[in-house]
């Protein structure tokens, strides 16, 4: 696996070495002392997976306190643009954003570590997307983000009209009003 840091620091892209041939395809999805090796020791503890249809925007989601959570993402089948917000406030990288694309066919990876926001929007007709995480999941303490806050300025490729997203989404503050991390 090649891993590359982002330029947000503690983001990083996996790219697995996948091998093709007449019978389809094989690649080691994750492999702790690789990982240990490039990103730091973590213990996932859960794996979770959605499906989507295109348009759909999840995001963005954080958790607080002590329940927030690393990620390690990837895309099953379909397309998404995947993206992390970095909002730690002592952080030099405080409000700006990795985007990157996930796909079935690039088979990359994206390691948010605690402390940021993450979503992702659909870009293929039907996405499968699936995640490890380092925290137990608790709804109590689920914080977001306003999709298409000015402030962090994101560029989603699709139409604001035909984003389709949750109640809870579209009711998330904008980062200025938000409960983020020290």
């Amino acid at each position: 696996m090649e891993y590359k840091e982002t330029e947000i620091k503690g983001v990083w892209i996996i790219e697995p070495n996948v091998f093709d041939d007449s019978r389809g395809y094989f690649f080691e999805a994750w492999k702790a002392g690789e990982f240990e090796e490039h990103v730091g020791p973590i213990h996932f503890i859960q794996d979770n997976e959605s499906k989507s249809s295109y348009g759909v925007l999840r995001g963005l989601h954080y958790p607080k306190g002590e329940f927030s959570q690393a990620k390690l993402v990837r895309v099953i089948k379909g397309r998404v643009l995947d993206v992390a917000v970095d909002i730690r406030k002592s952080s030099p990288t405080f409000r700006k954003h990795v985007m990157v694309e996930l796909s079935e066919d690039n088979k990359r990876q994206l390691f948010i570590p605690r402390g940021f926001a993450h979503g992702f929007l659909v870009l293929s007709d039907e996405a499968i997307f699936t995640y490890k995480v380092d925290n137990v999941y608790a709804p109590q303490h689920e914080a977001g983000i306003c999709w298409n806050d000015p402030d962090i300025d994101i560029h989603w490729p699709i139409d604001s009209k035909n984003v389709v997203t949750s109640e809870k989404d579209l009711k998330a503050p904008q980062l200025c009003d938000a409960d983020v991390f020290e």
